[in-house]
């Protein structure tokens, strides 16, 4: 698919604008209270965008920084892109971050690349045609038991308004699985369950362009995607629970029990 390896070019040179500032100066900047912005950001996401004008003139485009652009032609297709993913990593140099950079056509995710310049690791999958990782397949892990899995999750920026909600969740997974990591990528904690180094994933408030390429990877390597209570996931909703499929359920059961304290 001709967009797929577009995306593949796109993720890669965007991953050399973060390979340059990884140790050089980063002018960060507050977007909000912890919600960070970097010149990494804004260089990597004008660099994908200025590509994306240059080769698609009539596609949308929904970027983290700059918002929404282009065409509202569902049928014509929309770059969803998150510039530098893991931005307060970024910022700290500690070394958990990501492009991310997903296609849709008429509300369908039709491919994805999340790369990790760090590791040099490139997650790319197209709908119907499995998942990879540096050109190896994917496949989530076996865990068929909540108590012998790892699971991710991440705190969104305005978790202090909903504080309760958030630890409630944490807690009721510390108690029911084997442990629980808080990445600070959300694109790359779902490339993670694609690849089997961990096996479920769930988080609020997040936004398209951190879950749009995530999510089409995770799917393809034998995962499933879905809100707290098991239904169909939207990259425009407000929830997300991703796992290898096997612990789902009893994953759905824990985000109940927590909502219901």
């Amino acid at each position: 698919m001709e967009q797929l390896d577009f995306a593949i070019e796109l993720a890669r040179a965007a991953g050399d604008v973060l390979k340059h500032y990884m140790s050089r100066e980063k002018r960060v900047e507050l977007k909000g209270f912890a919600n960070l912005v970097t010149i990494a950001d804004k260089e990597s996401e004008a660099l994908i965008i200025g590509r994306i004008r240059d080769r698609y003139p009539n596609h949308a485009i929904l970027a983290e920084e700059s918002g929404a652009s282009g065409s509202s032609d569902a049928a014509q297709g929309k770059w969803i892109i998150d510039p530098l993913d893991g931005t307060t990593n970024f910022a700290h140099q500690y070394p958990f971050f990501c492009v991310s950079i997903g296609f849709e056509r008429e509300g369908e995710i039709q491919c994805g690349a999340v790369y990790d310049p760090w590791r040099d690791e490139l997650f790319t999958a197209e709908r119907g045609h499995g998942a990879f990782m540096n050109g190896h397949p994917l496949t989530v892990s076996d865990a068929d038991m909540l108590r012998s899995a790892l699971i991710m999750t991440g705190f969104p920026y305005g978790f202090r308004e909903k504080i309760k909600t958030v630890v409630s969740q944490f807690e009721a997974f510390l108690r029911e699985s084997q442990a629980v990591r808080r990445g600070g990528s959300a694109a790359l904690d779902l490339c993670y369950i694609a690849v089997g180094r961990v096996d479920g994933f769930w988080e609020l408030d997040l936004h398209p362009w951190d879950t749009a390429a995530g999510i089409v990877i995770l799917e393809e390597a034998g995962g499933r995607v879905t809100d707290f209570a098991g239904n169909p996931f939207s990259i425009y909703g407000s929830e997300i629970l991703a796992s290898n499929g096997q612990i789902h359920q009893e994953m759905v059961k824990v985000l109940k029990g927590a909502q219901a304290r």
